[in-house]
């Protein structure tokens, strides 16, 4: 292997929202990372609009939570409004079950805010634990061995060269990922729908908006989304021709609609296109990609960054496990194994999402055209009030892999090298049913005022049982392990009996359920090794 000016545990390539947190989630586990961007800072865009419930699940567990909704909007902001142009009435309007209003799945609340609002957060956590950060810095090739990979780095500014040698490269380096294509790996789905342009914009548009707040304006003319809660908007509209020589501010201006007297003053414009596709592979190797790196997803519903975060999640304690040895190499494979099938449902859900709402922009065109200039003042929307909750795909993902073992199974006869399941995620996916089922997110259920059983989960194992003096005799000092008490409410909840129990994986999701007690004083180290596919110690 060539001489490298660097080592570190994992390279992460990328420092939008996903690499920022695999980061976070990484130093937690005391695994040394090195995070390199291509751009010189941060995005100044606005980009992402929609931090979700599982998302902020995460983040809580990070300690962001708090500061991420105080930059937040404030949750009436959690609707979709159709109108005929800004300053209509609306026709239509949908809530972002989740966000607009607290919801009893979960400790958290979505918020509405803008990516380079939770950016700087998520790197001003990391920059707190001393992780380092290169911006400037792109990856311009790759050379795997044995056991490591390296990296070789371009200054974009200086043009000089360095060599970083990772055991690992996560690469979340967006939907044209660098990584990818030096892989070779290939995409399936539509892939490019659209060129769009957001153009962000300073105008008094108040009037309009402060009595019926929301994160997104659709009109015929475009979409319109307040970016801050102290001001500015963006317009999000398909790329004209010759856009070198467009008038942007005039375009604004005239999508405002007839009447309106204002004029927009414009301060970025930025042209991208809408991406649909899954990678054909998640991993290669010592490399393994996570977000739009792995799959791109179209904006209509807010899900593309929020999967990329539950790519990270899912992700980084399989690395650590790996990197400190409570874990075997192959409970990698696992990850690809849960996520990409996620990825497909997302895409699926995201491109019904936009049919749905190119049916409700048509469905207010029919009645235009019928009603002589005298249309009806509202329309039935194609879906229910709880569509844009989707929640089932949010929060009622069930994995299947060999790090999930069945009910009761705590022999783990499986590696995970040969795991053949797929997850399974609802078609119905605005309809979640809390459940304790292996492979499931554990159910939130309030353990004291302030404590959720989610709280209970982090860097290591959670086994919850109601009869903890039970379980003493199982020992496992090879995993990271910690107990918790559940009452006899709460365990009838999860289809526990008194001396039954879950074990947790450090994502939150159940690996393995023991509906009665322990059948013998090694199933608990049996089912960590057959999780974590490791030989049973």
């Amino acid at each position: 292997m060539p001489v490298t000016d660097d080592e570190v545990e994992v390279l992460i390539v990328g420092g939008g929202p996903v690499g920022l947190t695999a980061r976070g989630l990484l130093e937690r586990w005391g695994v040394r990372t090195l995070l390199v961007e291509r751009r010189r800072e941060l995005s100044p865009f606005p980009r992402s609009r929609l931090v979700n419930t599982r998302s902020m699940e995460i983040f809580r567990r990070l300690g962001l939570a708090a500061g991420i909704t105080a930059n937040a909007f404030p949750p009436q902001f959690g609707r979709v409004r159709f109108r005929d142009t800004l300053h209509d009435r609306d026709f239509a309007s949908a809530a972002m079950v989740g966000v607009h209003a607290p919801i009893p799945e979960s400790p958290v609340t979505g918020v509405v805010t803008s990516q380079d609002r939770l950016e700087p957060l998520l790197l001003a956590a990391a920059q707190a634990a001393d992780a380092p950060t290169r911006f400037g810095a792109e990856v311009t090739g790759l050379a795997e061995g044995a056991d490591s990979v390296v990296a070789r780095l371009l200054d974009r500014e200086g043009g000089a060269e360095s060599r970083v040698r990772a055991r690992y490269v996560l690469a979340a380096d967006g939907a044209n990922s660098t990584v990818r294509q030096l892989l070779g790996t290939g995409t399936t789905g539509p892939g490019a729908l659209a060129a769009f342009t957001t153009v962000v914009f300073d105008a008094d548009l108040s009037r309009w908006c402060a009595d019926q707040p929301a994160g997104v304006y659709v009109t015929a003319h475009g979409s319109f989304l307040p970016l801050y809660p102290e001001g500015g908007w963006a317009w999000l509209a398909p790329t004209p021709e010759d856009p070198e020589h467009a008038d942007w501010s005039g375009l604004v201006s005239r999508a405002l609609g007839p009447g309106a007297d204002v004029r927009a003053e414009v301060l970025r414009v930025q042209h991208w296109v809408m991406n649909a596709f899954v990678a054909e592979r998640f991993r290669h190797g010592r490399i393994l990609l996570a977000g739009d790196a792995a799959h791109a997803i179209p904006i209509i519903g807010g899900l593309g960054m929020n999967t990329g975060v539950a790519d990270a999640h899912n992700l980084c304690w399989r690395l650590a496990g790996v990197l400190r040895g409570w874990a075997g190499p192959g409970l990698l494979d696992t990850y690809e194994v849960e996520r990409r099938p996620v990825a497909h449902q997302t895409l699926r859900q995201a491109v019904a999402n936009t049919d749905l709402m190119f049916q409700a922009q048509s469905l207010r065109r029919e009645q235009l055209r019928t009603s002589g200039g005298a249309a009806p003042s509202t329309i039935r929307l194609p879906w229910s009030e709880r569509y844009f909750a989707q929640l089932g795909l949010v929060l009622g993902v069930t994995y299947r892999s060999a790090a999930v073992l069945a009910d009761g199974d705590g022999e783990g006869g499986r590696l995970p090298s040969e795991a053949s399941e797929a997850s399974e995620v609802s078609e119905v996916s605005a309809h979640y049913t809390p459940t304790a089922e292996p492979g499931r997110r554990m159910p939130h259920l309030w353990l004291s005022r302030d404590r959720s059983t989610l709280d209970a989960f982090g860097e290591w194992f959670t086994l919850l049982t109601p009869d903890p003096a039970r379980w003493e005799s199982q020992s496992a000092p090879a995993w990271p392990l910690r107990v918790e008490a559940l009452t006899g409410e709460h365990a009838g909840l999860c289809g526990l009996s008194a001396q039954g129990a879950l074990l947790v994986r450090p994502d939150g999701h159940i690996g393995a359920r023991w509906q009665g007690g322990p059948p013998d004083d090694s199933v608990l180290r049996r089912a960590l090794a057959g999780i974590t596919g490791t030989t049973s110690a």
